[in-house]
């Protein structure tokens, strides 16, 4: 009888918390209602990264647990989702089909209460944002195993849109399937890179299987929902989205596969003290030009560069642009001063974007 008064006791306890924590919730929804009218009046974006990732950053620094920072931050991503819907409901396009890594790192980002919309294309998500149907759209921009997305940059450089936030996902392969016992699984389906990316672990736990390539994970986990008899190399997302079994956790050959993403829109994220700026820009065709009009201006500056690559131009053969991140914010004095001096030297120079940075551990 004692211990099943101690667990009334306990329940009791957890019912009376969870009263405080909902009239908690409404009271924060009500202070969110008033900025929603701040925003109104000073046409400030409702998404407002600066501002999240300074929650993030308090709650990661007051958390003591016995909950995880990941645990407080998911639970959180929920609460300023609701919040943002009520200032104003976020329609966000992302590269679909649901499920995909690209829709994953949209949900963990905006929550469930933004309305997230899967596109075709990359051409369809900008095209979704310049025209407003959507508010934002979130795009890959580079993989740590494979590289730039090309497509991307090329759609940035010719858009009006700038980049609001970067985000970081780390790219964790499973086997899913509808079978419970991988000796059931006759076929591996998935997107080439991902079989690629899982060819060790699939070679020795299903050496008989045949591969099947699909045009991404999240349709090889949809094939997967439909026969037992084909297992997906997909993401841990698709299996809740498709109500698959998880016969193989983690089967990726290398345990850092991490994926960046850009969040576009149509408004600057304001400086956040620590911020990265992304540019592209064209030079005249001259020996030592690059390390005259660009790389001695940034070293001049004290301005660390992190990122360099160049792409063909599609104006004319062989004249290239240049992808350019480095740590700090357009608005700041010391960036002003250099892009002006750049702006100067290049014969084509844009700023895509200021955004906070993003955390690649997340």
């Amino acid at each position: 009888m004692g211990s099943s008064e101690d667990l009334r006791k306990l329940r009791k306890k957890i019912d009376d918390l969870d009263t405080e924590i909902l009239t908690l919730l409404n009271k924060r929804a009500e202070v969110a209602l008033g900025i929603r009218e701040h925003k109104k009046e000073n046409f400030v974006c409702v998404y407002d990264p600066k501002r999240e990732k300074e929650i993030e950053k308090k709650l990661k620094e007051l958390n003591s647990g016995p909950l995880s920072d990941d645990s407080v931050l998911s639970v959180y991503r929920e609460i300023i989702s609701a919040c943002r819907a009520l200032q104003y409901p976020l329609r966000v396009s992302y590269l679909g089909p649901e499920g995909s890594f690209t829709h994953q790192a949209t949900y963990n980002e905006f929550g469930g209460s933004a309305e997230l919309i899967p596109a075709g294309s990359f051409e369809e998500i900008f095209d979704e944002v310049e025209t407003g149907r959507s508010s934002l759209g979130v795009v890959p921009v580079e993989n740590s195993s494979e590289g730039s997305v090309g497509t991307v940059l090329d759609l940035l450089s010719a858009s009006s849109l700038t980049v609001s936030a970067e985000l970081f996902e780390k790219i964790n392969h499973f086997l899913l399937s509808k079978s419970d016992k991988l000796n059931g699984v006759r076929v591996v389906a998935s997107h080439p890179q991902a079989l690629g990316q899982s060819k060790k672990w699939i070679s020795k736990k299903l050496p008989e299987a045949r591969i099947r390539e699909t045009s991404s994970t999240a349709e090889a986990a949809r094939l997967a929902s439909r026969s037992k008899e084909i297992g997906a190399v997909a993401g841990l997302h698709s299996a809740s989205i498709y109500k698959l079994n998880v016969l193989g956790k983690n089967i990726a050959d290398s345990k850092r596969n991490t994926t960046r993403f850009f969040v576009i829109g149509q408004q600057m994220s304001p400086p956040s003290g620590d911020d990265r700026t992304s540019i592209v820009f064209s030079l005249k065709d001259k020996p030592g030009e690059l390390q005259k009009v660009f790389f001695q201006p940034f070293a001049e500056a004290g301005i660390n560069l992190t990122k360099i690559e160049s792409r063909p131009s599609k104006e004319n053969p062989w004249e290239y642009l240049f992808f350019v991140d480095f740590k700090g914010h357009r608005d700041e004095k010391t960036v002003e001063k250099l892009l002006a001096k750049l702006s100067g030297n290049c014969v084509y120079l844009k700023v895509l974007g200021s955004y906070p940075v993003g955390d690649p551990g997340r």
